[in-house]
């Protein structure tokens, strides 16, 4: 949990130039952001709980499957590595070039690694790469290992630069304190202070990972305003 605050560093932790590089020299994101610290991130980050993930998915022409380049760097949890989605013209491209291990799935089961991913307690975002004018990347990301998730959250900048269309709710009367949501939660949105649930809805990106395991169904997915 502790690396999911503000400020914590992993021993094999992103380094500033190895994040100038991940997501600007190599990424070639196409719509770019400038933040007050002089950094600029060439990406609209979308978080997505798995309904939207799926959704994304509908109309495809080529979907493929490769390997997290961050888990497979950094090492820093045991969640899959085989889970990064790329479509359509981008798939195309990585497959060609046989980038990270890239192979071509088909809708089911690039549906399958979705729900495998999210199982595990990883965030789905959604990324528009190499000058495409629509979402060509859904990654699977992780608070301990993944450039653009960790670095955020490291700095206090996650909530003005990630992005998201829902947030949850929830029913307290039904929440029994049990701490499962707590556990799953990427953005410390969820904690336990002795031994009840402190939920801040500010800090929720609606990513969905705490609804799915909810033990009472104490919580749900609503539409941001």
């Amino acid at each position: 949990m502790a690396h999911r605050r503000q400020g914590y560093r992993f021993k094999e932790d992103w380094t500033e130039e190895q994040l100038r590089k991940a997501n600007v020299d190599e990424a070639r994101w196409v719509i770019a952001k400038t933040v007050s610290v002089n950094l600029e991130i060439k990406a609209d980050h979308m978080v997505l709980n798995l309904e939207k993930a799926i959704k994304y998915l509908d109309g495809a022409h080529t979907i493929a499957t490769l390997g997290c380049v961050c888990r497979t760097n950094k090492h820093n949890c045991d969640s899959p590595v085989d889970v990064c989605i790329t479509l359509d013209n981008v798939a195309e491209g990585q497959l060609t070039r046989k980038v990270r291990n890239a192979g071509k799935i088909t809708r089911d089961e690039a549906v399958e690694v979705l729900r495998r991913s999210h199982e595990a307690g990883l965030v789905h975002m959604a990324y528009a790469l190499n000058g495409e004018p629509k979402v060509t990347a859904i990654c699977s990301c992780c608070s301990c290992c993944c450039a653009v998730l960790s670095s955020v959250l490291r700095f206090g900048l996650y909530l003005k630069l990630l992005t998201s269309d829902t947030r949850s709710v929830t029913d307290m009367c039904r929440c029994t304190d049990c701490g499962i949501c707590a556990k799953r939660c990427q953005f410390g949105a969820r904690d336990m202070v002795d031994g009840a649930l402190n939920f801040n809805p500010e800090l929720c990106l609606g990513c969905g990972l705490c609804v799915t395991k909810c033990p009472t169904s104490a919580i749900e997915l609503v539409a941001k305003a």
